[in-house]
């Protein structure tokens, strides 16, 4: 994820590894299978650096205004 941020952004991505903390899950795994049968729903987007392309574009149109 942070790659994918630095190589759309062109910008180092601050960022800090600690400890896990009370909690946390041991991992997160996305998955849209569920709402694909139910609702017959697809992403637009399913590839990390697509996401981030579309949300760091989005970002900039905003303060654009």
């Amino acid at each position: 994820m942070i790659r994918g941020v630095e190589e759309v952004t062109g910008r180092k991505a601050p960022y800090e590894v600690g400890p896990r903390r009370e909690g946390d899950p041991p991992a997160l795994v996305a998955n849209s299978d569920k709402l694909r049968k139910m609702l017959g729903w697809s992403p637009r987007f399913v590839a990390v650096r697509d996401i981030v392309e579309s949300a760091w574009k989005f970002e900039q149109d905003r303060k654009r205004g």
